[in-house]
């Protein structure tokens, strides 16, 4: 009887450790199909994503900010992962004018005239991309994934074509 009970337990012990094997392979692969998916995405919605981001950050500045006249998106794209909520996110290079030759935290390294470099965030929800309009200032996508190394994990990475 109880050599039963413990045939059970082992049987019932190897059949989960199977199904649980088993299953982080799939688990895997539909992690890069919903990654594919929502890159594929992120290139469709691009254009809205960029203004929705310069309307964002804009609508949030302070009275004493240097107001944006102009930001550029490069084309080049990287795609991180948070490490402890599993969150997608797209990190694109910006340069920002503004209208004042004092650019960002005053005296800024980064700025010339008045240009400052940095990362604009876009992040995916599930199911579309968002933006509040976050920006990293200073910092390039690779310099920001670096910084972050703790927090981030790179999933790809696509130079401009």
């Amino acid at each position: 009887m109880m050599a039963e009970f413990f045939l059970g337990i082992g049987i019932t012990f190897a059949v989960v450790l199977m199904v649980g094997c088993a299953s982080i392979p799939i688990r895997r692969r539909s992690r890069q199909v919903q990654f594919l998916q929502a890159r594929h995405g992120f290139h469709i919605q691009r254009e809205w994503l960029e203004a929705k981001f310069i309307s964002r950050a804009t609508a949030h500045m302070g009275p004493d900010a240097c107001h944006w006249t102009d930001c550029m998106f490069a084309d080049d794209v990287a795609y991180v992962r948070s490490r402890s909520t599993g969150e997608l996110s797209a990190l694109v290079a910006v340069t920002i004018a503004t209208e004042e030759d004092d650019v960002g935290p005053r005296g800024s390294a980064d700025a010339i005239g008045n240009l400052q470099a940095g990362t604009a965030v876009f992040r995916f929800d599930g199911k579309h991309w968002v933006t509040d309009g976050r920006t990293i200032l200073n910092l390039n996508p690779n310099e920001a994934i670096q910084y972050f190394h703790r927090d981030l994990e790179i999933v790809d990475e696509e130079p401009a074509r």
